[in-house]
């Protein structure tokens, strides 16, 4: 892992559920806004899309760690 990932999933560790889920939301919504650009060749960085759904799914890791911790 590099130090730019560990330092995002340790920032996720800290946030709440409701900041992890708001985080999720956001991320979801520039993934279809990137996804859109490429469909009409406005997207100039395409690998941000490969970035954007691996930082997704780091997400949604956390969320799940987190809801089995608490029970």
């Amino acid at each position: 892992m590099t130090m730019k990932t560990r330092a995002f999933v340790d920032d996720l560790n800290t946030k709440s559920s409701v900041e992890l889920r708001d985080e999720l939301v956001a991320a979801k919504k520039e993934l279809f806004n990137l996804r859109f650009q490429n469909a009409t060749n406005q997207l100039d960085n395409t690998s941000r899309i490969k970035e954007v759904r691996k930082n997704i799914a780091r997400i949604q890791t956390v969320i799940t760690v987190k809801e089995r911790a608490s029970e």
